[in-house]
């Protein structure tokens, strides 16, 4: 027990028999068991207090690499919808182009009227579908 001997332990009751007086002896008992209990409670709930800590810690590590990993496929989607966006912007810059240099080479109104609805219609269908690729983002 607490790393005494027998002859350490009942060395130390003669003593106490001694200082304290037998009247008394059994009621010290009483209250040194108690501060024993009281400190022990004590010590297992700092104990469990740190404990709970160090789990909070790990859980809050672990949110805040789920937190970087979404971060990066976030700027991940966000750099291919860039790519996509300038894809289509060179499309759309193309296909003005060869309408301009059509243009050039027709003298007919009716030809000329005709060629900016297609690229009207051509900027309305890119726009769509930009919007559609804003709404499957959300998603």
């Amino acid at each position: 027990m607490f790393g005494m001997s027998f002859g350490e332990i009942l060395v130390i009751a003669i003593i106490a028999i001694l200082f304290i007086g037998p009247e008394k002896l059994p009621d010290t008992m009483v209250k040194i068991a108690k501060f024993f209990r009281s400190f022990k409670k004590t010590v297992h709930e700092v104990k469990d207090s740190i404990e709970q800590e160090v789990h909070l810690k790990e859980l809050k590590d672990e949110a805040i690499s789920y937190k970087e990993q979404l971060e990066k496929s976030v700027t991940e989607i966000k750099q291919d919808t860039n790519v996509n966006v300038i894809d289509d912007l060179q499309d759309g810059f193309a296909d003005i182009k060869g309408s301009l240099t059509s243009l050039e080479g027709s003298s007919s109104n009716a030809e000329l009227f005709q060629e900016v609805k297609e690229a009207e219609a051509k900027a309305a269908e890119a726009k769509k579908s930009k919007k559609k690729k804003g709404k499957n983002k959300d998603v």
